[in-house]
């Protein structure tokens, strides 16, 4: 705690205060380790769990810590292992109109894992963020998409759009204007037939480059849908400045209806937002004809 009080002190630089905050990790001689190469290791797992406890901290190491950090260690070989030997499926879940008619299938990533079995999303996509493993994932995903949309061309005149999840840390790691054109050319899919979901997370960065890339993605002609909406900070400014066509209501707002009329009361509002921004809107999770009304 001294070390953190002394280190959070105001220092001058160029005449102004500047100020710095430190996270530490502790291990201990000998009962973590008994050379400095795993004394080292240790501490860093140590710092790294006082960053996720909101940084300016500290923790000590813990045999938790160490299991958690050989659980990363062996997901990530997972990981690139899944990729190598295609052990990833999609699965494609249907969205209708209010006529019942496909108009649209989402694209949903599982992975069968000769080890664990099915492995949730939930579980692992995470993890694929933080390793920067999310980037050649989720291109196979879109990749693979894409070529399964075009060829529903030969099984109806009228095929469904597709839609495609896409990660905040893909619009870090990569140009994504150039990898959609790139990957429609090569499928043949036409622009109008892909919808990519973002999460209003995405648009609270409020990152120019963000913002050019969502611009750059819309003049292709592909259409943008901000998912699970309403469980983020969101704000009307978004709305406005980021060209999204369509709002996805997150199925926590949906499964309580028609009984709850708190939901029934955002539902409304979110639909007369909606219909004065000329956005359409999606609503996930619907099951009962109570619902759908």
């Amino acid at each position: 705690r001294q070390l953190l009080a002394s280190l959070s002190r105001p220092y001058t630089l160029s005449g102004h205060d500047a100020f710095v905050s430190a996270s530490i990790g502790i291990a201990l001689f000998p009962d973590d380790g008994d050379d400095v190469a795993e004394l080292l290791r240790k501490a860093d797992s140590a710092m790294y769990k006082a960053k996720e406890d909101g940084r300016n901290n500290y923790h000590f190491f813990t045999e938790e810590i160490e299991r958690e950090a050989q659980r990363k260690r062996k997901m990530e070989t997972d990981l690139f292992h899944a990729l190598e030997n295609s052990e990833f499926t999609l699965h494609y879940q249907p969205i209708q109109n209010l006529n019942s008619e496909v108009v649209c299938a989402e694209a949903l990533i599982r992975w069968h894992s000769p080890e664990k079995g099915v492995v949730s999303p939930a579980e692992f996509i995470p993890f694929a963020e933080e390793l920067n493993l999310i980037a050649p994932i989720g291109e196979w995903v879109l990749r693979e998409a894409c070529q399964q949309a075009a060829s529903w061309t030969s099984i109806t005149p009228n095929p469904p759009r597709v839609a495609v999840n896409l990660s905040c840390r893909q619009f870090q790691l990569q140009h994504m204007p150039t990898l959609v054109e790139e990957i429609l050319t090569e499928s043949g899919l036409g622009p109008d037939k892909l919808t990519l979901e973002i999460t209003e997370s995405l648009m609270i960065d409020d990152d120019e480059s963000t913002l050019e890339q969502l611009q750059a993605l819309r003049a292709l002609g592909v259409d943008l849908a901000v998912d699970d909406f309403g469980t983020g900070y969101s704000s009307l400014s978004y709305l406005k400045k980021f060209p999204v066509s369509y709002l996805k209501i997150d199925r926590s707002f949906v499964r309580e209806l028609p009984d709850s009329q708190e939901d029934v009361a955002l539902i409304k509002a979110i639909m007369s937002m909606a219909q004065s921004l000329n956005l359409e809107v999606v609503a996930e999770g619907v099951e009962t004809p109570g619902q759908a009304a």
